[in-house]
């Protein structure tokens, strides 16, 4: 692991100086690798996949596993729009002149050195790597064991993406063993690493937070509400509850909550628990969606922080807008939430109250992706606020340091 860090550090230097036409040529040869060696790819990740069942693992986690055909071109197709991206390095932002004469400003610079520490998503081996190369810095990729053989099989693009644009293959290494011990170790490397970023349950990443010497960007749990507002368009609310709920209910930006206002409740609610439970949903009520509708199971206090991941979702019927932002700040996770509304004036005031990492007007919360929000592809959801909150992409990957231009300016 020292020397995994170590190599890292002195590629990250190398990298961080590598004009934009390198990175970008180093980011379009991995694509076209994985394309090449798909059939390559999906061979190991079913063999990952078969082990992952024959293991235990939770269907949640076999879906986030699971690569096929259109799943691996997509992660080709991300590296590819992450190379096409703006580059951030060496931008210079707030440039202004002070009373003196002095032009002052902020450059972008790389953080340096990353670590990502996952489970079971082996896309994120590609695009973590694309990411931080986009933004200049090098990457030390720990994916979990369950994914071994498919993280393996994407670091020799990675390597080949490298060495055809002439960068050092420390500046992405898949560490090549599994096992706490090892993540802990790397987590001491604090003079070799700038920065940790743990995605997966809430025990790693708490595992990481409490262990880090370095900083940690923090994804606990995705609890991410949809509130249907007393003017909600109920053809376009059911659309997005289905689309939020079901279309892939294994992922962090799925809804686990949904929120009725009671003026709309007695019409609404039981077209709700009807589409979703012809979905397969379980619905978990309060007491006055059981009133309206039925095989409604009892929702307990603990449904309303839970994040399920499976075709589960509470329900609540709410009197206000203000007892559904008071719900989502006592139970939300900082997240995603979502309202439908055709009224602007609430609308508004749900964008400016709730202070979730992302929130949205009539649209599903699977829209909190880096992907569909121009960025390319991202590294995480930061859902705390130091140093980035939301999905993070390569610009979310680079600091600022001041820049000043004078002409022989001294201070008094």
């Amino acid at each position: 692991m020292e020397r995994i860090a170590r190599s890292a550090r002195a590629a990250g230097h190398k990298v961080a100086k590598a004009p934009a036409r390198v990175r970008e040529s180093a980011l379009r040869a991995t694509a076209a690798r994985i394309r090449e060696r798909a059939a390559a790819i999906l061979a190991e990740n079913r063999l990952d996949v078969d082990a992952g069942r024959a293991a235990g693992l939770s269907p949640a986690l076999v879906d986030r596993l699971s690569l096929d055909e259109r799943r691996l071109a997509a992660v080709a197709a991300s590296v590819e729009e992450v190379a096409g991206l703006p580059d951030p390095v060496g931008r210079i932002e707030r440039l202004a002149r002070r009373p003196n004469g002095l032009l002052v400003g902020r450059m972008r610079i790389p953080l340096g050195v990353v670590l990502m520490i996952y489970e079971a998503r082996p896309n994120v081996t590609a695009e973590a790597f694309a990411l931080c190369l986009r933004a200049g810095n090098a990457v030390v990729l720990r994916g979990g064991s369950e994914a071994h053989r498919t993280n393996l099989a994407l670091g020799e693009a990675i390597g080949h993406g490298l060495e055809v644009a002439g960068l050092p293959a420390a500046a992405a290494q898949v560490v090549p063993v599994t096992g706490r011990t090892i993540v802990e170790a790397l987590l001491q490397r604090d003079g070799d690493i700038d920065l940790a970023i743990p995605r997966g349950g809430e025990g790693l990443i708490r595992f990481v937070a409490e262990r880090a010497r370095m900083p940690v960007i923090q994804h606990y749990k995705g609890v991410c509400h949809v509130y249907i507002d007393a003017a909600a368009d109920p053809d376009m609310a059911l659309a997005i509850c289905e689309n939020a709920k079901v279309s892939r209910p294994g992922v962090c930006n799925a809804a686990e909550t949904i929120l009725v206002h009671e003026a709309i409740a007695a019409s609404f609610v039981p077209r709700l628990v009807e589409r979703l439970a012809a979905r397969g949903v379980e619905i978990r009520g309060d007491e006055r969606v059981r009133a309206l509708a039925t095989g409604v199971v009892p929702a307990a206090e603990a449904d309303w922080g839970t994040e399920y991941l499976a075709l589960i979702v509470a329900v609540r019927v709410v009197p206000s807008l203000d007892e559904a932002v008071r719900h989502i700040e006592t139970y939300g996770s900082s997240h995603t939430e979502a309202i439908v509304t055709r009224d602007h004036a609430a609308a508004m005031r749900f964008l400016g109250e709730v202070a979730s990492s992302t929130v949205l007007v009539n649209a599903s919360t699977r829209f909190a992706d880096g992907g569909e929000l121009g960025l390319g592809a991202e590294i995480g959801i930061s859902t705390t606020r130091l140093h980035a909150y939301g999905p993070m992409g390569a610009e979310e990957l680079t600091t600022t340091k001041f820049v000043v231009f004078g002409d022989g300016h001294i201070r008094n």
